[in-house]
């Protein structure tokens, strides 16, 4: 089976002392999530992450490397995918949108970010984001 690496990260900015997050749609499907993309060539994880927020979302991010979480799943065509999730606080909300790839973006606190996220694992990711960011801001 081939395993496919991707790099990514909950990308966030913080209002009133709380966490808001960017949720992407796929301009392919219904999906909701996080900016992310395949590892290109030598690229780190970090360095994949960092180029897929940028391509994406125009946003020039810098990536947390002191948390990550892990997200995987089988994907349609046999293969499976393991995304590595960082964290990337921003201090604006503007997104200007990679139509190939994204149809739509919403910045959304951790509840409505919940219900707007397609997938379990995720919502899961999310879970475990938001507690290390709450728990960071203090």
């Amino acid at each position: 089976m081939t395993t496919e690496i991707d790099g990514g990260a909950i990308v966030y900015r913080v209002v009133d002392n709380q966490p808001v997050y960017l949720l992407e749609k796929s301009a392919t499907s219904d999906f909701w999530g996080f900016p992310k993309g395949h590892v290109e060539g030598n690229e780190t994880l970090e360095e994949a992450a960092v180029r897929e927020i940028k391509e994406e979302t125009g946003i020039d991010a810098q990536i947390d490397t002191t948390f990550s979480i892990d997200a995987e799943y089988d994907m349609k065509n046999g293969h499976h995918k393991v995304i590595t999730f960082y964290t990337s606080e921003v201090n604006s909300d503007k997104v200007t949108l990679q139509p190939e790839e994204i149809s739509d973006y919403v910045w959304a606190p951790y509840e409505e970010a919940r219900n707007v996220i397609t997938y379990d694992n995720l919502k899961q990711v999310l879970d475990k984001t938001n507690q290390y960011i709450v728990e960071k801001l203090g």
